[in-house]
């Protein structure tokens, strides 16, 4: 096992016990001191005092009989405390803030909830006039900008079975469900997307996704802005620029 350690601080403590957990997770199943110790290469009596610890502590359980060591579900509990999306709004707070200052514009951020897109956060423009969208408010999926994103982050057939719940979807003709799916992989290719809101008249949104395929948390940060400000004085290209950067800020604080 290939151990990955600063040069500017050591723990040395911390790091074998960060072994010891990362290496019996590897595994998933109980290993004796010594197999532990193999694994991390490390002497047995390196890890000792770090095993009655650990187990101590509630994050290591030991056999009776043959004495291995297997990890407990604190790691796991401790782990959902707090959901992905909390610890989302939590870290995407200040980008947003940032997003929202130098746009003059408010920004949502959106995830799917029951086959719906559900609006978790806001961050409302520091501009005397704005478009507003409230906290906890749901939209479908087929029928808004973030939703199409939201989208583009699933494999093609996870996309077929969620839309194929979804009420507008379903009513709608071969050639505009047809639409619909080359827009999604129109943004799963471009990695952003600007439309016109289908739902909101005088609308324009922009939007990207925040996390990725393979991670549990998908996401969407989006603008809308009132199509006639496009028109006057604001710069499309600027704007989307500005939300790739702030998507690329949350992107790294979140591990994605």
């Amino acid at each position: 096992m290939t151990k990955t350690t600063s040069t500017k601080y050591n723990a040395p403590a911390l790091d074998k016990g960060l072994d010891i957990i990362e290496y019996l997770s590897q595994e998933g199943i109980p290993l004796t001191q010594v197999e532990i110790a193999q694994g991390i290469d490390r002497t047995p009596s390196e890890i000792y005092r770090m095993l009655i610890c650990l187990e101590e502590r509630g994050y290591l359980i030991r056999g009776s009989n043959a004495g291995k060591y297997r990890l407990s579900l604190k790691m796991y509990n401790l782990s959902h405390t707090h959901t992905p999306f909390d610890e989302l709004k939590r870290v995407a707070s200040l980008p947003m803030q940032h997003l929202s200052e130098t746009t003059r514009q408010s920004c949502h951020l959106s995830i799917m909830n029951n086959d719906q897109l559900l609006v978790i956060y806001q961050m409302r423009s520091p501009s005397p006039v704005s478009l507003s969208i409230e906290e906890g408010t749901h939209f479908p999926l087929s029928m808004t900008t973030s939703g199409r994103t939201l989208l583009s982050m699933f494999s093609k057939e996870k996309r077929l079975a969620i839309l194929s719940r979804d009420s507008h979807f379903k009513t709608w003709n071969k050639e505009q469900k047809e639409n619909l799916l080359s827009s999604i992989e129109n943004i799963e290719k471009d990695g952003y997307i600007s439309s016109k809101s289908k739902l909101t008249g005088g609308v324009t949104d922009i939007a990207v996704p925040l996390g990725s395929k393979n991670s549990s948390i998908k996401a969407v940060l989006a603008i809308s802005i009132f199509s006639s400000s496009l028109e006057e004085d604001t710069n499309i290209d600027t704007m989307i620029d500005i939300l790739k950067n702030t998507q690329l800020d949350i992107n790294q604080l979140i591990g994605s």
